[in-house]
């Protein structure tokens, strides 16, 4: 059985504004509510080493591994703990539905024989989370898209 956790919503910026900020996994930190600490490269297989703050929680330290990343559309890590009983794929969708104009998704989907249990724990802080980070995501593409490209103010 999987579980998802999903926040989406849309940005008035092109997909290119929306992905330099969540390819620069080292500035997460500067505006990222949701990952107050954050290191790695962006490469398949490679370990990220990311620090996530839900609220009403402690922060936590986790150390997933990048499956997949296409640029300017997705970027997907995933995380195994307590030896594979709790499984995650956390994922950043950029769809681009216009010119300028995108709709950015934010989720994870979890695994394993306690990854619902975790989930359902989890639902709410996480979404809580997830909408703040996209809401971070909004706010600094569109803000970046008006100074630096000329986008209609």
């Amino acid at each position: 059985m999987r579980v998802k956790i999903e926040h989406r919503l849309g940005i008035q910026a092109p997909p290119e504004a929306i992905w330099a900020l969540i390819a620069d996994i080292g500035a997460w930190a500067e505006w990222n509510p949701l990952y107050p600490k954050a290191e790695g490269v962006m490469r398949i297989g490679a370990p990220l080493s990311l620090t996530v703050a839900l609220p009403g929680r402690a922060p936590q330290a986790i150390r997933p591994v990048v499956v997949d990343w296409i640029p300017n559309e997705q970027l997907l890590w995933r995380l195994s703990m307590l030896g594979g009983l709790i499984k995650s794929t956390r994922y950043m969708e950029i769809e681009q539905l216009a010119e300028t104009g995108c709709i950015f998704s934010n989720g994870e989907m979890f695994e394993g024989l306690l990854g619902p249990t975790v989930a359902r724990r989890v639902r709410g802080p996480l979404r809580a989370g997830f909408a703040a980070m996209g809401e971070a995501v909004k706010a600094r593409a569109e803000a970046r898209w008006r100074e630096g490209a000329g986008a209609p103010t």
